[in-house]
C-alpha cells in the first residue's frame, strides 16, 4: 500500500459502517488494515438486503474495499490468543461493539495495552464510552433523532425526515480516523498509546453548529427549513420548467447578481428583500417571489447563465447523475475494481488528496478469511500452528 499511513498496521474489530469507515480511510491512506471478522457469519453486511454481484453483497465491498481479512471466533481462547499475539505487533485496533463487549471477550483496551502499551485502540460506539447511555447500543437512525439532527430536517410542518445518507455512521468513522491520526502524532512524539473514544451521538451533534449557534445566542430551538439555509437567503433547491436546481444568492452581491439573471429589478427595490437579514425575515415571501421567474426557464439553460454570473448554482443529481459528472470523474470519485468472485466493480473513490504522498484505491473487500493464513504467518505463526487454528474453528481460512 502507498500513502502517508504506509507501514502503520490496523487490526479492525468492527463491521457495519462506523468502524469500516474509519478503517477505509486509513487503508486509503495507505495503513495495513486487516480485518478481523467474527466467526460464525462474518460482517452483517455480507447478509444485507439486495444488491448482490455474483453472489457478493454489494454493500460489504463499498465499505472494505483496501482491505486484507481474516476470520477469528473470538469466543474461544486459541483466537483470544492469536488476537492479542497480533496486537502486540499491531499500531492500530478499532472496534464498534457496544460498550463491554471486547471486555467480555478478553480483547478490550486495557487487555490488549498489557501486550502493547503503544497500541492505539479506537471505540466508536452509540453514545462514548461515559455518561448515562454509555452501555446503550448504537445506531443511525437513533443518533439522528438524540443528536437535534431530524428535528432541523425535512419540510416544516411535516413529519420528521432522517438524512438521506448515514451521516452519524460515517462521520463518526471520520471522527475515529482523525482520532486514530492524532493519536499516532502523538505516539511518534512520546511513545505513548492511548484510547481514541468517539460515537455516533456526538458525530450528529457535530452537524449542530449552525443550529446550536442559534439556540445558544437566543434559547430557541430552530426547527426544519427543507433545502433552505438557516441564516441566509436565497439558499436553497428551486423548482424550474423541467426539474430542480439549487441556488445559492445568499450574500448581497450574489443576490444582486441572481436578479441580474432573473430580469427581476423590481425585487431589487423591494425594501424586504434589502438585506440578508430583511430576506431571511420574508423568506417565505422570497421564496413566492422568485419562483415564478426561475419556472420559466429550463434547469440547464438557467444554470449556464448563473454560471456566467457567477451566481453559485448546481444540479439536483441522481446518484447515476453523480456518478457520471465529469467532475466525479476528473477527482477519481469513482474507482474500479477487479473483485475474485464479483469480476468488474465500481467503488466511490478517496476523497482527500495527497500532493506528496496521495492515497489510492487498489484492493477490492476480501472473501470472508481470504487472508487468514497470509496474515498470521506475517504475524510469525507457524504453519502448523495457523492449521491448528483453522481446524479447531478459531480461524477460518479461505
Amino acid at each position: 500500500m502507498a500513502g502517508p499511513l504506509a507501514g502503520v498496521k490496523v487490526l479492525e474489530l468492527a463491521q457495519i459502517m462506523a468502524g469500516p469507515t474509519c478503517g477505509m480511510m486509513l487503508a486509503d491512506l495507505g495503513a495495513d488494515v486487516i480485518k478481523v471478522e467474527r466467526v460464525p457469519g462474518g460482517d452483517d453486511t455480507r447478509r444485507m438486503d439486495r444488491p448482490e454481484v455474483n453472489g457478493e453483497s454489494a454493500s460489504f465491498m463499498a465499505m472494505n474495499r483496501n482491505k486484507r481479512g481474516i476470520a477469528l471466533n473470538l469466543k474461544l481462547p486459541a483466537a483470544q490468543d492469536a488476537l492479542k499475539r497480533m496486537a502486540a505487533e499491531a499500531d492500530v485496533v478499532t472496534e464498534n461493539y457496544r460498550k463491554g463487549t471486547m471486555e467480555k471477550l478478553g480483547v478490550g483496551y486495557e487487555d490488549l495495552r498489557r501486550v502493547n502499551p503503544g497500541i492505539i485502540y479506537c471505540s466508536i460506539s452509540g453514545y462514548g464510552r461515559t455518561g448515562p447511555y454509555a452501555d446503550k447500543g448504537g445506531f443511525d437512525l437513533i443518533a439522528q433523532g438524540a443528536s437535534g439532527l431530524m428535528a432541523v430536517t425535512g419540510e416544516p410542518g411535516r413529519a420528521p425526515v432522517k438524512s438521506g445518507g448515514p451521516v452519524c455512521d460515517i462521520n463518526a468513522g471520520l471522527l475515529g480516523a482523525l482520532g486514530v491520526v492524532s493519536a499516532y502524532v502523538h505516539r511518534l512524539k512520546t511513545g505513548e498509546g492511548q484510547l481514541v473514544d468517539t460515537s455516533l451521538f456526538e458525530a450528529g451533534i457535530q452537524q449542530m453548529y449552525w443550529q446550536a449557534a442559534i439556540y445558544f445566542a437566543t434559547g430557541e430551538s430552530p426547527g426544519p427549513t427543507g433545502s433552505a439555509h438557516i441564516l441566509s437567503a436565497p439558499y436553497q433547491a428551486f423548482r424550474a420548467a423541467d426539474g430542480w436546481l439549487t441556488i445559492g444568492g445568499a450574500n448581497q452581491a450574489n443576490w444582486e447578481r441572481l436578479i441580474g439573471v432573473l430580469k427581476a429589478p423590481e425585487l431589487l427595490k423591494d425594501a424586504r428583500f434589502a438585506s440578508n437579514a430583511e430576506r431571511m425575515k420574508n423568506l417565505p415571501a422570497l421564496t413566492a417571489a422568485l419562483e415564478p421567474h426561475i419556472k420559466k426557464r429550463r434547469v440547464r439553460e438557467l444554470l449556464a447563465a448563473l454560471d456566467d454570473a457567477g451566481v453559485p448554482c448546481g444540479p439536483i443529481n441522481s446518484i447515476a447523475d453523480m456518478a457520471s459528472d465529469p467532475q466525479t470523474r476528473a477527482r477519481e470519485m469513482v474507482v474500479e475494481l477487479e473483485h475474485p468472485r464479483a469480476g468488474r466493480t465500481r467503488a466511490l473513490g478517496l476523497p482527500v488528496k495527497l500532493s506528496r504522498t496521495p492515497g489510492k484505491v487498489t484492493r477490492p473487500a476480501p472473501l470472508m478469511g481470504q487472508h487468514t493464513r497470509e496474515v498470521l504467518a506475517e504475524f510469525g505463526f507457524s504453519k502448523e500452528e495457523i492449521e491448528a487454528l483453522v481446524r479447531s474453528g478459531a480461524a477460518i481460512a479461505a
